[in-house]
């Protein structure tokens, strides 16, 4: 029997004999027609029978069963993952945004988004140079028009001869495009003094993270005792502790020395080890240079010290060096562990297996939205290799623009070329300016009671340790916050300024931080500071 009418049915105002019940037909009679009195359903309506009735029933208590998928059947690493960058205070941050937009009163009339490095979004201008040759690769139509200078389209020839088909919209390799892997290699020569780089060791990335996840899970193995552990510092990037949930490995904390301007300290590493191998097997060592959140930037020593341990216990390094291009203090210098790696001598520069990331997402281009990233990968087993290229092919390929944005970090223009006078203002306006902003960070932060701020040596970020009364610490408790979630909350309820609660990158228990980017335009970022500064005083008092 047809459940439904058709619709053709329904639009000529019919009903098919096969969808009338026999109550209906019992109405019309033998005859067919209705007895005197008797009331049909107009014409064109379904007419349902009690069997018919009966299965819809049926279908909706189906159409209303348990979801297949639940907080308790879901993936449980992928529960239990945190990104605070992420996290519950911009989703805050987010409703607020959209009751201003409906007129709903505040104490401030925008929400500031201090909570994470992109700077575009802050108003940083783009690197005329890098956008000028992602779009003669976009549209090639441009490579005629005399509006773009000769050594952007040179780029961009290149670039496109490396596609297939001359189109940015093509796959390309796993590995990446091979001619901009080839310029990689001459950036790392270059930055590193001569010190050589392969290729073939060049892997392009969806930004750094990428490389990072990719290189964790051809990491992790094992179970029980013998399950990886990996050492991550704290304060760290949740990146890391996100990706460890998500892979089931072990983390492994060590802590740097806010004391001494958050230093790693080799003894630290080595307390951190050998606690942890009564539980799980540390095979991992990730460093974060220059530091997010903590701005620090490593002494070639202490890169000496972290190669030498990890030379002598066998560990797997990490080298995060994403902020390279961002140092401001004076007497501080990257230096990259690949080079100090190379210059330790043969016994460690063909022993050591090291990961080192870059990306387009930060120093001076803040190109995050491209997702161009690389990892130099050393001293990786021949099988091994094939494994990490099998993973990556996975994916397919990085985004093919952001290789391309990539290829400008690493092969921009030079002196000589057009472009390099314009190249070379702008960037070291950013770099210049992102200097001030941070030693302006750092004095304001210090001139608050109840406020210290460490040196920000480098990086995008102000990482200042806060008081909180113990007043507030119980409030906190009593809405179930972590105490510095609790202030950050009624900062950006209070302010409409949102910033992340240090315990959302790990800190030393009864210390709370928050991580603020230092990427506001400077006038912005004046009175953002004046407004913590008042918001702070105010909250000592409240809760004193």
């Amino acid at each position: 029997m047809h459940r439904f009418v058709s619709a053709a049915g329904r639009a000529a105002g019919r009903v098919p004999a096969s969808c009338r019940g026999a109550g209906e037909e019992a109405l019309r009679g033998a005859a067919g027609r209705p007895p005197r009195g008797a009331r049909l359903p107009p014409e064109g309506t379904a007419r349902w029978s009690s069997a018919a009735k009966a299965s819809a029933v049926k279908i909706n208590e189906k159409a209303s069963r348990e979801k297949i998928l639940t907080l308790e059947s879901m993936n449980p690493q992928v529960k239990a993952v945190e990104y605070a960058v992420r996290g519950p205070i911009v989703h805050k941050a987010g409703e607020i945004e959209k009751e201003l937009r409906k007129g709903i009163k505040k104490p401030f009339t925008e929400v500031i988004k201090a909570n994470i490095g992109d700077a575009h979004a802050m108003g940083q201008r783009p690197i005329t140079f890098l956008r000028q040759v992602v779009a003669l690769c976009t549209y090639p139509n441009l490579l005629d028009s005399p509006s773009f200078p000769e050594d952007a389209k040179k780029r961009a020839r290149r670039i496109l001869q490396g596609c297939g088909g001359n189109s940015l919209g093509a796959y390309t390799a796993s590995q990446g495009i091979n001619c901009i892997r080839e310029d990689v290699a001459s950036y790392i020569e270059r930055r590193d003094g001569g010190v050589p780089a392969d290729p073939d060791n060049i892997y392009l990335t969806t930004g750094a993270s990428d490389g990072i996840t990719s290189i964790l899970k051809i990491l992790v193995s094992g179970g029980g005792k013998s399950r990886t552990g990996v050492m991550i510092p704290i304060p760290q990037y949740p990146l890391y502790s996100a990706v460890i949930s998500e892979l089931d490995a072990i983390q492994v904390n060590y802590y740097l020395d806010e004391e001494n301007c958050w230093s790693l300290d080799v003894n630290e590493l080595r307390r951190s080890l050998n606690e942890a191998k009564a539980y799980c097997n540390p095979k991992v060592l990730c460093i974060i240079n220059p530091g997010n959140p903590t701005g620090q930037v490593q002494s070639r020593k202490c890169i000496e010290d972290v190669i030498h341990f990890a030379w002598e216990e066998k560990l797997f390094l990490l080298a995060d060096e994403v902020y390279q291009d961002n140092v401001y203090s004076e007497g501080c210098q990257f230096h990259s562990f690949k080079k100090v790696l190379y210059e330790m001598g043969p016994e460690y520069s063909n022993n050591v297996e090291l990961a080192s990331f870059h990306s387009t997402s930060k120093g001076y281009m803040g190109e995050c939205g491209y997702r161009g990233g690389y990892m130099e990968v050393l001293n990786l087993h021949p099988d091994i290799k094939g494994q990490l290229v099998k993973l990556l092919s996975v994916r397919l390929c990085p985004p093919v623009s952001g290789q391309a944005a990539m290829d400008i970090v690493v092969n921009p223009p030079v002196p000589g070329e057009e472009s390099y006078s314009q190249f070379i203002k702008e960037k070291e306006s950013v770099l210049n300016n992102l200097a001030k902003k941070a030693k302006l960070a750092e004095d304001m932060f210090n001139k608050v009671p109840g406020v210290h701020c460490n040196p920000l040596q480098g990086a995008l970020y102000a990482f200042p340790r806060i008081f909180i009364p113990s007043k507030a610490i119980e409030e906190a408790k009593a809405h179930k916050m972590a105490p510095d979630m609790f202030y950050c909350m009624k900062l950006l309820e209070e302010t409409g300024i949102c910033v992340v609660p240090g315990s959302g990158f790990g800190q030393r228990e009864g210390t709370y931080h928050f991580r603020m980017t230092i990427l506001p335009q400077i006038d912005k970022l004046k009175i953002l500071m004046e407004k913590m500064k008042d918001f702070h005083i105010k909250f000592l008092e409240k809760y004193a």
